[in-house]
């Protein structure tokens, strides 16, 4: 629906929640809200479905984040995952359970707003948001955030939502500050069955040529997602590793049907969860895993504790009690995505000096292949490891300073 056939009416409606940016995180937003009974209305600026640049892989905690009856829509089930040093010492690992569910993000990403839509939440596309304000002429009162228009319609909420991706103007309202900008550059690659059915149920992690770089591979069906990513400011040199990786892979004679690229942000441990009514998620607060760059489940996950917290907002009679809802959304974040951040900031750390070892160990020592294995199937995560297992922590502190051996050859392994 378009902003030229909204009433008056709509207009002056005060809804409880108002989300903008109808990608994971919004749409999980948009559900939790919904679902405890209030007004939700569901923001997005493309028409769904919507192509994202995005590998597409879902592993254990975003599958267990998902709404309930919520079916993926899988292209692919991966048990293998095929690591390669720059194109070196291929070695596979097998599992007999999944490891990666393999998705198309404009197929998931339309399916969970349905899921919000089902639980009462309104969905308006084709909507840009401008800017919010929390005080001026716009604004009725203090319990109220007004959400400023493209085409000038206002909208008013009593707690809002930003989850409008890496370049938010939510976040920017919030004040958010990145600490690691990473760009992705990717291709969806369709291909004959012949060489659909070599990759079908594996995928391919590379350690690249640059500090922290690394590329994949995700099959799905008769498409191959093959991307690259790497700090920002090695735009020529990330291009370079892309073509690279897609010629030694065979690939380059295919035609992509879709070559894109996005910018990833990483928060700062001091950078702001919220400003007065308006809380921000997902990409939009700079929350994922910084080494891995894996932000799906970290979209869904505080995605659905933002929905919740702002219905605390929501109810708040005064400014004393919103910060305190605030407060305790952000302890929320801090208390589980934060650790697995700050474990995974020093993963990429010693990843970027010493990406050898890491293959090293994925490959050939089993209790690393084992924590790979239980994150990506969701018994574990980075945050457990290092609470069950103080050692870990400390041994983060001493990988680089040990010496790494010659790894080569190829190698596979079944492992339960």
């Amino acid at each position: 629906m378009s902003s030229e056939n909204s009433s008056a009416d709509d207009v002056q409606r005060v809804w409880d929640v108002v989300v903008v940016g109808a990608g994971p995180a919004g749409a999980s937003a948009a559900y939790a809200a919904a679902v405890a009974g209030r007004s939700v209305l569901l923001l997005e600026k493309a028409e769904l479905p919507r192509y994202k640049t995005c590998g597409g892989g879902i592993i254990g905690p975003s599958r267990d984040s998902l709404p309930p009856g919520f079916e993926l829509p899988l292209r692919d089930r991966a048990h293998a995952v095929t690591f390669s040093h720059n194109g070196r010492f291929n070695r596979t690992r097998r599992s007999k359970q999944m490891l990666f569910g393999l998705i198309n993000r404009a197929e998931f990403d339309q399916q969970l707003v349905e899921h919000a839509q089902k639980a009462g939440a309104e969905l308006r596309t084709g909507v840009t948001v401008q800017r919010v304000e929390q005080h001026g002429s716009a604004v009725p009162d203090r319990r109220t955030v007004a959400v400023f228009l493209q085409g000038g319609e206002t909208v008013l909420a009593r707690a809002v939502v930003g989850a409008d991706g890496s370049a938010s103007r939510i976040a920017a309202h919030v004040g958010v500050k990145p600490a690691q900008v990473d760009l992705g550059l990717e291709a969806e690659i369709p291909v004959p069955q012949t060489v659909a059915e070599d990759w079908q149920g594996r995928v391919l992690i590379d350690w690249g040529p640059m500090p922290g770089s690394y590329g994949w591979v995700f099959p799905k069906g008769d498409t191959l997602t093959v991307g690259v990513i790497s700090a920002r400011g090695e735009g020529a040199a990330t291009k370079r590793y892309l073509e690279g990786f897609i010629g030694r892979l065979g690939l380059a004679g295919f035609e992509p049907s879709i070559s894109s690229g996005h910018l990833t942000r990483c928060r700062a441990d001091d950078s702001p969860l919220s400003r007065g009514r308006v809380l921000v998620c997902g990409d939009a607060a700079g929350l994922l895993e910084p080494w891995t760059r894996e932000g799906i489940s970290f979209a869904l996950r505080s995605g659905r504790l933002a929905g919740e917290w702002a219905v605390r907002i929501a109810e708040a009679h005064d400014a004393v009690d919103t910060r305190r809802q605030a407060l305790n959304y952000a302890f929320a974040i801090k208390a589980g995505l934060g650790i697995e951040m700050s474990v995974g900031s020093s993963l990429l750390a010693v990843f970027e000096r010493r990406p050898g070892l890491f293959h090293a160990a994925l490959t050939g020592f089993r209790p690393a292949w084992n924590a790979f294995r239980d994150i990506t199937r969701g018994s574990t995560s980075l945050a457990e490891i290092v609470r069950v297992h103080p050692m870990a922590q400390r041994a983060l502190t001493a990988l680089d300073r040990r010496p790494v051996g010659p790894v080569g050859g190829e190698a596979t392994e079944v492992s339960s």
